[in-house]
């Protein structure tokens, strides 16, 4: 038997919204997160129970870095939902299935499920159990301070100016691309908090590439 890294995540509050909107937006960034992250997974992200997704990753560095894929595409999309994740190092005792994160059984999907159900009703977003607790800790802390800045940016009108942020990094730049004074970006930047943002994005990275 032996440890995999199983990636787990549910749409919050998902009976509140359209449905059919929903539904096609969160495939739509499902497939897009699989066909641009191929080499990050053992096993696909894949849709279980129509708002939740599982899939096997490499380890807790592959898991970090698809957890800011979908969250930077959702906002590209602006896709209109948020999801809960969960990463847990566990057992999988049967085949891993390249093709579909189908007909797998382990204590540690057992574990990833819990949890999941386990966090329907807190406020956190991210969930990590792994063999080594204090890197846990450490990225449950770190992630909830991610949480805190992007959970933060509610209007979606402001989903095109954040993609333009995370694209081209320089608010110079950004201002040129739309057409705006460098003092109106800058403002907005600081506002938004994209400095912060991509800093403890580079915190989590390193935390996540620990032993």
């Amino acid at each position: 038997m032996k440890d995999y890294f199983i990636l787990m995540a549910d749409i919050v509050d998902s009976r509140r919204s359209d449905q059919n909107k929903l539904m096609s937006n969160f495939k739509k960034v499902i497939s897009e997160t699989n066909h641009e992250n191929e080499k990050l997974m053992l096993s696909p992200l894949t849709i279980t129970l129509g708002d939740e997704f599982q899939g096997i990753v490499n380890n807790a560095k592959a898991a970090v870095k698809l957890m800011f894929f979908i969250e930077e595409k959702i906002i590209r999309l602006n896709a209109g939902f948020k999801l809960r994740f969960v990463l847990v190092e566990g057992v999988i005792d049967t085949p891993i299935n390249k093709k579909i994160a189908y007909e797998m059984l382990g204590d540690g999907l057992t574990q990833a499920r819990e949890a999941l159900t386990t966090h329907k009703n807190s406020n956190v977003r991210y969930c990590f159990n792994l063999k080594n607790e204090p890197k846990s800790e450490a990225l449950v802390n770190s992630m909830f301070l991610y949480q805190s800045i992007v959970d933060d940016w509610k209007v979606s009108k402001d989903y095109d100016l954040i993609t333009k942020f995370i694209k081209l990094r320089d608010y110079k730049l950004v201002a040129e691309e739309l057409g705006k004074t460098r003092s109106q970006i800058w403002k907005r930047e600081k506002s938004l908090k994209i400095e912060e943002y991509f800093s403890i994005k580079s915190v989590i990275n390193y935390i996540s590439e620990l032993p």
